[in-house]
Order: C-alpha cells, then sequence, then structure tokens
C-alpha cells in the first residue's frame, strides 16, 4: 500500500488517570469520548482519509454494486402469525422505509397496513425493530427507530382502517432483544421491557399495556381511554438487574412466566393469570446454566444445558412445589451427540432446532419427547434464529405450521414451510443469491490441545495449492454460535476473488456449554489463543501467508480484533474490528458496558479482576511497534460499543505505528451497532470495508 503513512488530524493526549479499584491506569485519549465540535470534527477528517484511502485507484460504484449484487439474499425477516393472518414488512419500491402489509399465506399479496415512512425521523428513514400482531389481528404493535441506534418507541396500528392509535407507550426499549411486546391471549393489552430513564443510564423495567374496552358512546379511537402503561409489581429473581427479561404467555390465558437473562435465559417467576388475586412467585432462580422454553398446557417445556452441557429437553410443572430441583424435571429428550439449541411448539407437535457440527437439524417430536419425523432441510446451513436465545422465545402466537429461514455458506437466505406428516418442504421464498464456491472443512489444534474447527469458502476454480488472499471472520463469545449461514459483505468478499475462513472458537455456543465457558470470563484468553492457532495453521498448511491474511470480527469479535493486532502484529496484512469493544477499563464507566464486563469479563470492584482486564484491553495494551493495516469501522449512535471505544484505539494506535500500513477510522453517522442501522448506510459501511479489503489484499474485485 502506501509508502508512508498517512497524515492525520492531530490528536493531542491528556494527563488522565482511571482509577478502578485502586488500579490507576493513564488514559490520554480521554478526550475522545466526548461528543464536542472539536470530537466531530477530528471523527469527520478520519472518516474522510478512511474512505479516500479504501477507494484509491478503485470506482466505489463498482464497489458497491458488488455489495448490492450479494446483499439480495440478505435473511429475511419472518413473517408474523396471528387470526389466520400474516403480517410482514416489505422493501421500498420506491422510497427510503418499508411498509407492513397483512396476508391470508406467509408471502402473500395482501394489502398494506401502515408505511413507515409516517414515522420518519429529521436525519434517517423509520426503521423497522420488531412486529407483533394482537391474537385477534386486530391491533398490530411496532417497534421504530430513527437514529440507528436500537432505541425503539412502540406505534399502534388498527389493522383493518389502518389508521395509528393514539395512546401507544411512551417509553423508550433500548432495543428488539427482548421481542418487542409480549401480547396477552385476549389481546387486552401487552407486557413490555423498556427504560426507565435515558439510554445512557441503562435501566430497565418490565411494563404492563392495557387497552380499555370501547366507549359505549363510540367516541375516540375504538378503544376507549388507554389506561396507560404501568410498571408490574416486583418479580421475583430480577430485582435490582439490569439484564433483559421477557414476559411469556400461554396461548390459554392462564399463565404468565418471566424469563430472565440475554443470552443464557432462566425462567425466574411465574403467575396464575386465572387468579387476579395472586402475583408473581419464584420459579427456577438457583441455575447457572440455560432453561430456554416455552408454556405448553401447564409445563414449561425447555431446551437446558442443567446436567447436559450439549442440552437436553426437560419439562417443569408450572405449579411445582420446588421447580429448582432438576430431580423433579421431567426429562422429555435426553443429551445426545448433537448440540440442542431451540424449541417450536407447533400445534401438537415440538419442532426440536439442534446442531450437528454446525450444521442444523430438526427433529420433530410429539409432546412426550418421541421423535416422530425431522424436517428435510434445504441443505447443510443453517436456520435463522436471533442473535440471543431470549429473544428467539418471543414467538407470538403459534402458527399450525413450521415457517423458517435457511441459507448456507454459499446459498442465500430461502423461506420454507413444513406441514406435520408432510414428506418434503413448501418453498416460500426461493434463495436469489448463489456463491459461486467450494466448502471444506479444516481442523486447527490450540496450545491445550483442543481442536478449532473451521470452514474454508474458495472461489470456485481457484487453485487449492497456493496460498492465496484470506480473511478469518470469528465471534467466540457470549455463548452465541458462529453458523455456516449466508453473509451477504463475505460472500461479496469471495466474489471479489478472496477466500473465506469462518473459524468456531471456543467462548462461542456452536458445541454447547462447556464450548462457552472454556472462554468466558478468566479464561477469556483461550479464545485469542484459538484464533492465533487457526492463523498459523492456515498459513502452515499453505493456503495463506502472513502477507495475504486478514482478520475481521464486529462487538465482542472487534475486542478480539483488537488484541490480535496489539499482540501478535507481525501475523496480519490487514484487521478489521467493526462496531468494537476496544476499551475494557474505559467501559466501566458505561453503565452498559459495565453491565457487560461484570457478566463476561471480570469484576471490577476487585484490583486483581481489574488487573486481569488490563491484560486483555487492547486500548491498554498498544505500545510502539509496526502494525499491519488497521480499518476501524464504527457507528456514531451505537448504544453498545459507543463510537469513542474505536476513536480512543485509532488515535493511540496511528501514533504508536512506526510502519508505512494505515490506520484507518469511520464512524458512521446514523448507524448503530447494526441490528437497527438503515439499508443505505448498511450498504455504504459494507462497500468501504470490502474496498480496503480489495486493495490490501490486491483482489481482483469482480
Amino acid at each position: 500500500m502506501n509508502v508512508a503513512p498517512p497524515v492525520y488530524p492531530p490528536a493531542r493526549t491528556v494527563e488522565v488517570f482511571a482509577d478502578i479499584a485502586g488500579v490507576r491506569v493513564p488514559d490520554p485519549y480521554r478526550w475522545l469520548e466526548s461528543e464536542t465540535d472539536e470530537v466531530r470534527r477530528w471523527q469527520r477528517e478520519q472518516a474522510a482519509i478512511a474512505t479516500a484511502i479504501s477507494y484509491d485507484g478503485q470506482d466505489p460504484q463498482a464497489v458497491r454494486r458488488l455489495i448490492e449484487t450479494y446483499d439480495r439474499g440478505s435473511r429475511p425477516a419472518l413473517p408474523k402469525y396471528a387470526a389466520g393472518r400474516w403480517f410482514r414488512a416489505v422493501p421500498p419500491a420506491s422510497g427510503t422505509a418499508p411498509a407492513v402489509v397483512v396476508a391470508d399465506q406467509p408471502y402473500g399479496a395482501g394489502r398494506q397496513v401502515v408505511d413507515l415512512a409516517a414515522f420518519e425521523g429529521e436525519q434517517e428513514p423509520a426503521f423497522l425493530s420488531w412486529l407483533a400482531p394482537s391474537p385477534n389481528g386486530r391491533i398490530l404493535a411496532l417497534g421504530v427507530c430513527t437514529d440507528g441506534s436500537e432505541h425503539n418507541t412502540i406505534r399502534l396500528i388498527e389493522v383493518d382502517s389502518g389508521r395509528v392509535l393514539d395512546h401507544a407507550p411512551r417509553q423508550v426499549l433500548h432495543s428488539a432483544w427482548a421481542g418487542g411486546v409480549s401480547w396477552l391471549s385476549d389481546s387486552s393489552g401487552f407486557y413490555f421491557l423498556a427504560l426507565t430513564g435515558s439510554p445512557r443510564e441503562f435501566r430497565q423495567a418490565v411494563f404492563h399495556h392495557r387497552l380499555a374496552a370501547a366507549p359505549p358512546s363510540g367516541d375516540g379511537d375504538g378503544y376507549g381511554d388507554d389506561t396507560g402503561s404501568t410498571a408490574v409489581e416486583p418479580i421475583p429473581g430480577i430485582e435490582g438487574s439490569r439484564e433483559y427479561t421477557l414476559v411469556q404467555l400461554s396461548p390459554n390465558g392462564r399463565w404468565a412466566v418471566a424469563s430472565h437473562r440475554v443470552g443464557s435465559p432462566v425462567p425466574v417467576a411465574v403467575r396464575d393469570l386465572s387468579r387476579p388475586d395472586t402475583t408473581w412467585r419464584p420459579f427456577v432462580t438457583e441455575c447457572a446454566g440455560t432453561i430456554a422454553g416455552h408454556i405448553v398446557g401447564d409445563h414449561y417445556i425447555a431446551v437446558t444445558d442443567v446436567e447436559a452441557p450439549r442440552g437436553r429437553v426437560v419439562a417443569i410443572a408450572l405449579d411445582a412445589s420446588d421447580p429448582n430441583d432438576a430431580m423433579g424435571w421431567t426429562e422429555l429428550v435426553p443429551e445426545g451427540e448433537t448440540v440442542l439449541r431451540s424449541l417450536s411448539p407447533i400445534g401438537e407437535h415440538l419442532y426440536l432446532s439442534e446442531f450437528d457440527q454446525t450444521f442444523a437439524r430438526v427433529r420433530i417430536l410429539d409432546r412426550s419427547g418421541a421423535t416422530i419425523d425431522e424436517v428435510p432441510l434445504p441443505g447443510r446451513g443453517a436456520l435463522a434464529a436471533p442473535f440471543f436465545t431470549l429473544t428467539g422465545l418471543a414467538v407470538g402466537t403459534p402458527p399450525d405450521d413450521f415457517v423458517f429461514a435457511h441459507s448456507s455458506l454459499t446459498t442465500s437466505w430461502g423461506v420454507y414451510r413444513h406441514r406435520a406428516g408432510a414428506a418434503g418442504i413448501e418453498t416460500l421464498s426461493a434463495p436469489e443469491v448463489t456463491l459461486h464456491a467450494e466448502v471444506t472443512v479444516g481442523r486447527a489444534v490450540a496450545p491445550d490441545g483442543v481442536e478449532i474447527p473451521y470452514h474454508v469458502v474458495r472461489p470456485a476454480g481457484s487453485d487449492a495449492a497456493r496460498p492465496a488472499p484470506t480473511l478469518i471472520s470469528a465471534y467466540g463469545a457470549a455463548n452465541v454460535p458462529l453458523l455456516p449461514q449466508y453473509q451477504p459483505d463475505l460472500a461479496a468478499f469471495v466474489a471479489a476473488g478472496g477466500v473465506l475462513v469462518q473459524a468456531y472458537l471456543r467462548g462461542g455456543g456452536e458445541f454447547g456449554r462447556d464450548w462457552y465457558l472454556a472462554a468466558h470470563r478468566e479464561r477469556k484468553h483461550v479464545r485469542d489463543t484459538d484464533l492465533v492457532a487457526v492463523a498459523e495453521h492456515l498459513v502452515a498448511s499453505g493456503l495463506t501467508r502472513p502477507d495475504q491474511l486478514a482478520l475481521t470480527g464486529g462487538s465482542d469479535g472487534g475486542l478480539m480484533c483488537g488484541i490480535a493486532v496489539t499482540t501478535r502484529p507481525g501475523l496480519w496484512r490487514a484487521v478489521l474490528p467493526r462496531a468494537p469493544l476496544l476499551d475494557l477499563i474505559g467501559g466501566i464507566r458505561d453503565p452498559y458496558l459495565n453491565f457487560v464486563i461484570r457478566k463476561a469479563w471480570a469484576d471490577p470492584d476487585d484490583p486483581e479482576e481489574v488487573r486481569r482486564l488490563l491484560g486483555r484491553s487492547p486500548y491498554q495494551l498498544i505500545k510502539p511497534g509496526v502494525f499491519p493495516a488497521v480499518y476501524l469501522q464504527g457507528g456514531a449512535t451505537d448504544p453498545r460499543c459507543p463510537p469513542w471505544q474505536a476513536r480512543k484505539f485509532a488515535a493511540r494506535l496511528q501514533a504508536a505505528q512506526r510502519g508505512a500500513a494505515p490506520i484507518l477510522l469511520h464512524v458512521f453517522d446514523n448507524a448503530g451497532h447494526g441490528a437497527a442501522t438503515s439499508h443505505e448506510v448498511a450498504v455504504a459501511q459494507d462497500a468501504e470495508w470490502l474496498a480496503f479489503l480489495i486493495k490490501t489484499l490486491g483482489l481482483n474485485g469482480r
């Protein structure tokens, strides 16, 4: 690339120290945490340099067209079912915001219920974070975000008329991780999780919103005077917690269950709604593992890793005298060789989703847990699922058929339906993109002898005997599985001539609870040694060379990238942290990141644990040296990894760089952590990082 590093905007240093549990840590770029005119100007200048260098010698429109070609295969939002009809978002034919339509079939033509353009913000189009029709199909609840941040507010639409009702809750939802709203079975109202103050404070509570009956006069909006949203009485097991909570409701209206924790949910409380005089009572409150399921009759039927690291299916009586006693649970499906992931009650059956060496499999069970069939999936790939397990429990009104999205590393997303007893599946929406590539499986050996699997996606017809420009994509955190699924931006990289390696590092959820805990908290470093083992194995096997090897990851995967570039800089040609967490010590001052760090990393009130954090915090690990090319990408409205995380790291790394490779930073306006970023901004983000890789690795760009 450049023979001399770019001239970056000046970044002054300050004599500021963080004092965490008595541990004093220099923080010379603390000023970049503020959103001042000086910082915003510095950020704009950095973005201009990043764009200019990334696209130097390339046609920006050609790169954008490449992204758009493979973006046609993006994962669809599955339609929601209620009262015999299906509700779904339809991308705009023109304009910027989608519309919501209702139809008799999942992808029927139907009619428009609402155009989200009506809710557009001053700068950004309205983004649909979630939708939830009432069980009777008369009211549609929507979560609308207008700045890319994921913070959204509830809108209520009368389905028959399309009118926006006046009395929606005023609270702001931090994200869609708790599923939006949970309707009562009689459609009289719903529960939802929302912020009790500013997003910055990150304090949440469960609220109940009630729609009153229509007044006799017929005046008003047809639903009477709304009594508003009230915080529910204290729910046992969640007092004082910042964690996410989802209220699950039984289809027959009798039971409510409060599931708590976003990554490893547990049903901590239950309420018998058939008895108005009762309140919430504790349910499973002594569980460090996961119990993720649904109310089926008078039982909570769930996939759990309690006493089964790869998962088993159990039924827990909702009126059990001691639900914490696992001996009293009824085991429906014992632990096996596959990893059980989720359960969906469909009619009289249970559809059990599992991972077989990362590939999806779906068994059909009867209510006793006996396997009666298996869904014939379109191929070896992955089912679409929310990022976190808790979100997947927000199913709304269950349909009579199993509707699912499926893709593979080389075939984009399609939507399918399986009917109980049917020999095959019905294609509702066919995949639009096929990537001309070959997939193989490899394994590297970590320093402790554990094999770390990965998939290689190589352009069809390329010479496997020659080292090739290669990008490793990995995550390895939070019990979240990285799956062999279609990702448009990574597919575009392969189409441009690169080889993709998707690595399944410990800390993720691909191989069960033991795999996750092997790189959790005090063992987080295992994820990083797993990554290095994969990279060194790729080089030793001749697949690539260090001067051809790139790495990318987002969020906690961005932190992985930061550790890689600061501790093993000679192993990479380029590193691309996206929406990254990079300053763990500074994160302790942020309420949301404080919650994350306490949960997944360490106790910041313990000086020994703070010192351990220092050893894994990329911002503090930077020392003068020769670094590979780095492209940092952030979002100006990111509520999880705020842009100052990337700003501070970029400034310090630019000052420490003794080589010629550029250290680039682009914080995109009106972009968040990805879940609510508009399509236009997301395409611009993907096009620029791809242009950076095409240029840095010398790809053909086609």
